[in-house]
């Protein structure tokens, strides 16, 4: 199982507000049950199959196209751990048990 990260930013749009693009591009995470996700102010952190959660993101970087920007920047960061099972909560739990 993967841990990705995402940021999708449009460019080249009306104002430089992206709230709607990001709740765009959320919904399409609808579509995707099995993907576990985290919105967070800077991006979007998923959980599950690699290759799933690859597709889901190239959906997601066609929605500011979908709706106008003529620029979109895709940042994709991968954490695929396979010696064990990683999850977002074994993550966070594994340093907060550092604290």
């Amino acid at each position: 199982m993967a841990i990705v990260e995402t940021s999708i930013t449009p460019i080249g749009t009306e104002t430089p507000s992206v709230s709607k693009y990001v709740a765009k591009c959320h919904k399409v995470l609808e579509d995707f049950p099995e993907i576990k996700y985290q919105l967070t102010p800077m991006g979007t952190i998923l959980e599950g199959e690699l290759p799933k959660i690859l597709e889901a993101i190239t959906k997601m970087h066609e929605v500011p196209f979908d709706n106008g920007a003529s620029r979109v920047s895709t940042l994709i960061k991968i954490d695929d751990r396979r010696d064990k099972e990683a999850t977002m909560d074994a993550k966070m739990q594994s340093v907060i048990s550092k604290l």
